[in-house]
């Protein structure tokens, strides 16, 4: 039986998302079918609509998502009906040669649902990041579903989905900060004030963030940034040294996905520090580094993947901190609306007017 829906779709390539019906099929063999109470927008979700991602159009955008599992197919256990779960796209294989070697938050085979939601002429189509979440309910893998502690709110639950757990995660689990670090995140946005709250719940001394828009660098400081740069006035470069004794950040995340901020990453960093990539850049850009000075600086060069998280250990604690008080999840919601106000949220987003805009529904 086929369930019909209410779900955004992006039709083609820059063209303004819709609102229309979507079927979603049965749970199969390995797949679970969830009900959608809440979906972060996110700008992945941006990048597929604009054909940034690939041009398997029409996408079935949202990802950041949360729920309730209505059913699951065949051949799925520690999954039922009635369980409170955030979507995650990672669904490690337990196979590959990363699972084998005791990495699974490499995972190079993640899985997702092999049946196919369509639209109502059957007309198939792409869930974004394999999950499709902007719908009342979708398909995905059953190890796509983490289990949490229900008494979250939905609407902060599904951030750990994806953007917030990049941000933590490319502090906690990438750059590894520790207690006395320095940090500096370049980028503050969702991903980057994640990035400052996982540097300051992980004990660094100083965290300096920087941006071009003194409103994010507000935004930063509630997220526990001890200074802020605006890098239009001021060389974040130079800025970082002086905050750091002049010899830069022990660790300095970028959150943007742009050559010239990894290259004031990668000079604000102390000789041996970490640089992580966490923002996404375009298929299209390049990167210039004198060698010696990639030689001669040493420390490590990282990027970041999903925040290296590995979902049934992490979204589970990270939701047990959260509802003890430990780590303000909801200071990233900054509003929250219907199916049909996407669209406008995207324009928010481009504006940098919100942390995220959240789908409740």
């Amino acid at each position: 039986m086929a369930h019909q829906v209410k779900g955004v779709i992006a039709g083609a390539k820059g063209a303004p998302v819709t609102l229309t019906t979507v079927m979603v099929p049965d749970p199969g063999p390995g797949e679970a079918l969830v009900a959608v109470q809440a979906c972060g927008v996110c700008h992945t979700d941006l990048h597929y609509r604009e054909g940034g991602i690939g041009e398997d159009f029409p996408y079935l955008l949202g990802h950041e998502a949360s729920g309730v599992v209505e059913a699951v197919g065949p051949d799925v256990s520690g999954l039922a009906p009635g369980d409170f779960v955030i979507l995650n796209w990672r669904a490690v294989c337990g196979q590959c040669r990363a699972c084998l070697r005791g990495r699974p938050w490499y995972c190079f085979a993640t899985h997702n649902a092999t049946q196919k939601m369509t639209l109502s002429d059957g007309t198939q189509l792409s869930p974004a990041l394999g999950i499709g979440a902007f719908a009342e309910k979708t398909l995905v893998a059953a190890g796509q579903c983490t289990k949490v502690n229900p008494a979250i709110k939905p609407e902060v639950a599904g951030l750990l989905g994806c953007g917030v757990m990049a941000g933590l995660g490319a502090a906690l689990n990438t750059a590894g900060v520790t207690r006395g670090d320095s940090v500096a995140v370049i980028g503050c946005g969702g991903v980057g004030d994640a990035a400052i709250l996982g540097a300051s719940l992980a004990g660094a001394r100083k965290i300096i963030a920087v941006d071009v828009d003194d409103r994010k660098l507000e935004w930063a400081g509630q997220f526990g940034a001890t200074d802020t740069v605006n890098s239009r006035s001021e060389d974040p470069v130079e800025r970082i040294r002086e905050l750091t004794e002049g010899n830069g950040a022990d660790v300095v995340i970028e959150a943007v996905g742009r050559p010239e901020t990894y290259k004031q990453a990668f000079y604000g960093r102390d000789l041996a520090g970490t640089v992580v990539l966490v923002g996404v850049p375009t298929p299209t850009m390049q990167l210039d580094l004198p060698l010696l000075d990639v030689f001669g600086r040493g420390g490590s060069l990282k990027s970041s993947w999903y925040g290296d998280c590995l979902p049934t250990r992490d979204f589970p604690m990270l939701v047990d901190l959260h509802l003890q008080g430990r780590l303000p999840l909801d200071k990233f919601v900054s509003e929250t609306i219907a199916l049909d106000a996407i669209e406008d949220a995207f324009a928010k987003m481009e504006r940098g007017e919100v942390l995220r805009s959240v789908v409740v529904l």
